[in-house]
């Protein structure tokens, strides 16, 4: 007896959550962030999860709906809190993040709070919840606090020149200008090609009374970005100088 061979079926793998949200976040952050909100909100509607609404405020983010985005991270918060998911802190510190670029200080510093009370985050990740909450403390007027979350910042991000430009900008502000000078001096170390470290290092030699000093951050920092907020603000205060 001939026996005739067996037909061999071909079956797709599955793809995996991860593999999943991987594509939606390339959609996301692509050049049309739509595509990315489209498959996000379908794979939502499909079980996705938290992942889902992370890879949905990524793709509002991106097209610069941020209040949008903060409530798609909010979402995905809550639902990685109700699955005791340790994420829940990333995702809280990512709404906060939204919030303030959303203009909402408020909302920003509940969702950082949230972030940072759940002991979850560690090193840089941790630095930055507490440089975002330090910022919605100074958009809400709140020095003080801001003062206390930025050292606590540079403790945990000391390699990060954004925490030393908060706090030599935080410390100009409050009238500490050796606190200013120092701090400033360890972002120039880390970033000298800022156009924003620049400014706020001729912003500190102007509060010093050091006109060189001031001249010479200015000017860099019209130099390394033209076309920058960072240089239209270091232009303008050239001009009482008579400089352009």
């Amino acid at each position: 007896m001939i026996l005739l061979p067996l037909l061999l079926q071909t079956v797709a793998p599955v793809e995996t959550p991860e593999a999943r949200f991987d594509r939606c976040v390339d959609l996301a952050t692509g050049s049309d962030p739509g595509q990315g909100a489209a498959e996000a909100s379908a794979w939502r509607l499909a079980g996705g999860g938290f992942l889902a609404r992370q890879c949905l405020g990524m793709a509002y983010a991106r097209s610069g709906n941020f209040a949008g985005a903060a409530g798609a991270f909010s979402e995905a918060a809550h639902e990685a809190e109700v699955a005791h998911d340790a994420r829940a802190a990333n995702y809280w510190a990512q709404a906060g993040n939204a919030w303030l670029a959303a203009g909402d200080p408020v909302k920003a510093r509940t969702a950082l709070n949230a972030a940072l009370s759940s002991g979850m985050l560690t090193g840089l990740p941790l630095g930055e919840a507490q440089l975002d909450r330090a910022r919605a403390a100074v958009a809400s007027g709140n020095l003080a606090a801001a003062r206390e979350d930025i050292d606590k910042a540079l403790a945990s991000a000391a390699d990060d020149p954004l925490a030393w430009l908060l706090s030599a900008t935080l410390a100009r502000r409050m009238g500490d200008l050796d606190r200013a000078r120092k701090d400033i001096g360890e972002a120039l170390k880390r970033s000298s090609d800022d156009a924003q470290v620049q400014l706020e290092a001729g912003n500190i030699a102007a509060a010093a009374g050091d006109e060189t000093g001031a001249k010479a951050g200015w000017q860099k920092a019209a130099e390394l970005a033209p076309d920058s907020p960072a240089a239209t603000a270091a232009r303008k205060a050239l001009e009482q100088f008579g400089a352009k």
